[in-house]
């Protein structure tokens, strides 16, 4: 997972910058957010990887099914990503394009994943500590994971902390069998 994310974050650092001089952020997210569901089409996905469909054969086809809805320079994106075998790490770089996108607007996603379900008031209390934390406004989603047994484990972008009581148990066992 490391490694798609090291390839496709200057594709998408790349189209971010060019979404950002041209002031499209929000037209380059449509466009990129089409791409990226056609290219994870199972079908697709198969002529990708079929060696009898060339690079050009599988971008003209890639083209036809966005139609009118990909502008020339988003054409040209996804034909450098088809020519350089990297149409597979689109979806990682539409969510590292979305990532920038949100962090430019002064909002970061939040990802918390807790052993029981989180009320509303809980979850307001926890946004309310990552938004001073981290000096932004915070998109927090929840997940429910029994097997933290207690405690939350939150993820904001590549930073990821670890209140959990199995977080807490696993470190000890560490600490015991150094």
């Amino acid at each position: 997972m490391a490694e798609i994310a090291t390839i496709a974050r200057p594709y998408a650092e790349a189209v971010f910058s060019l979404a950002k001089q041209a002031g499209a952020l929000d037209a380059w997210s449509e466009q990129m957010a089409l791409a990226s569901a056609v290219a994870t089409d199972p079908e697709m996905s198969r002529l990708a990887a079929d060696p009898k469909v060339s690079a050009e054969q599988f971008s003209g086809l890639f083209l036809a099914v966005c139609g009118d809805r990909l502008g020339a320079e988003a054409g040209n994106f996804i034909r450098l990503l088809v020519d350089n075998g990297r149409i597979s790490v689109l979806p990682e770089v539409v969510a590292q394009f979305e990532a920038l996108k949100a962090s430019e607007g002064g909002v970061l996603d939040a990802t918390v994943t807790s052993a029981f379900a989180m009320s509303e008031t809980q979850l307001a209390e926890l946004s309310a500590r990552l938004e001073s934390r981290f000096k932004c406004k915070i998109n927090a989603s929840v997940n429910v994971d029994p097997a933290l047994i207690g405690g939350v484990v939150v993820a904001v972008g590549d930073e990821v902390y670890d209140a959990s009581v199995r977080g807490k148990l696993q470190g000890m066992a560490y600490a015991l069998t150094r």
